[in-house]
């Protein structure tokens, strides 16, 4: 049986990470409490997976003349505060307390601007593809560990869809929602 992932937050750093900076993130506004995490899906080249593509955007260092799609986003600036790669591993680009560049204009239960009051949680995955076992448990581990230290977010998950229908799809009809929240009540229930 394989053992279960172990995270914990120490002064916004996810211990149990590999911590690869990003420059993409600012201050959080001084009155902004953290109290929602949100789940995205991202692939680069599209719907392609591994290779060290993603980590490259987030920290500007993609090179456009590695593929096509790559030239339509070299301008953006954009980060998480996490990935979850399809292995399982994870890396934190944003420090917790930071401001990630994940949302964009977005609104979460009438308040407007989610970067500034969530976590960002990238998965490796596409609208197209069902998500990893292993990315789910890691995932449900992860925000277990956060609620012990933000609990305003015990009742708050949402999908970049959510906070952003129209213009987002992600997480994408193939995440399981239903599958998230009960692992994560087995993990509180075995604690």
């Amino acid at each position: 049986m394989q053992q279960a992932p172990s995270f914990q937050v120490v002064d916004g750093q996810l211990i149990g990470a590999k911590q690869i900076p990003s420059p993409n993130f600012n201050q959080r506004p001084e009155t902004a409490q953290i109290e929602l995490v949100v789940i995205h899906n991202i692939s680069l080249p599209p719907s392609q997976f591994g290779g060290s593509y993603i980590q490259q955007f987030f920290q500007n260092q993609l090179d456009p003349s590695v593929h096509p799609y790559f030239e339509s986003i070299q301008e953006l600036k954009v980060s998480a505060h996490l990935l979850i790669l399809r292995t399982g591993e994870v890396l934190q680009f944003v420090n917790l307390a930071q401001r990630a560049w994940h949302a964009g204009r977005s609104t979460y239960l009438g308040q407007q601007e989610c970067n500034d009051y969530s976590i960002g949680i990238e998965l490796e995955g596409s609208d197209e593809t069902t998500f990893e076992e292993q990315q789910y448990q890691v995932l449900a581990h992860i925000i277990v560990s956060l609620q012990q230290v933000y609990p305003a977010i015990q009742q708050h998950l949402a999908g970049h869809s959510d906070i952003a229908p129209g213009r987002k799809t992600d997480p994408g009809p193939f995440f399981d929602w239903v599958k998230l929240r009960t692992l994560i009540q087995q993990i509180k229930n075995a604690k």
